[in-house]
């Protein structure tokens, strides 16, 4: 049986987020004050929340074909991708929510996740992971 390879990455980035979040959340502190750091936490749940759609998704897909995971990963990405946009203007249309933290938020959480995750499988860190040795 192959490991769940994705997920497990997927894992690796929210275990990740326990460390980044708060730090992006007091960054959006300061600058906005206290609705800009509930609007943070939002954009960085959000976030999360993508890359563990996205483990689950690759991971079942990898399953049944290789095909299949190929769609997942190129369909899957841009879908996701809308999935997030429409879920943040969604929560900005039915929440008084600061904006300019939750977008910025998101995008940073997003891309500082992605590279420390990437860092640590080119330094080999993840060492549960069957492909990385």
């Amino acid at each position: 049986m192959r490991p769940d390879v994705e997920a497990g990455l997927a894992r690796h980035i929210a275990r990740r987020a326990v460390v980044v979040g708060p730090l992006v959340v007091a960054v959006a502190w300061i600058a906005r004050g206290p609705d800009g750091a509930i609007a943070a936490a939002i954009g960085v749940a959000i976030v999360v929340g993508n890359f563990l759609l996205s483990g689950l998704l690759l991971s079942a897909a990898a399953t049944i074909s290789m095909t299949l995971y190929h769609a997942a990963a190129l369909i899957g990405f841009l879908l996701r991708l809308v999935l997030i946009t429409v879920v943040m203007l969604l929560v900005a249309h039915l929440f008084e929510i600061d904006r300019i933290a939750f977008g910025v938020a998101a995008v940073v959480s997003y891309l500082v996740l992605l590279t420390l995750e990437a860092a640590a499988v080119v330094r080999r860190g993840e060492r549960e992971l069957e492909w990385t040795s």
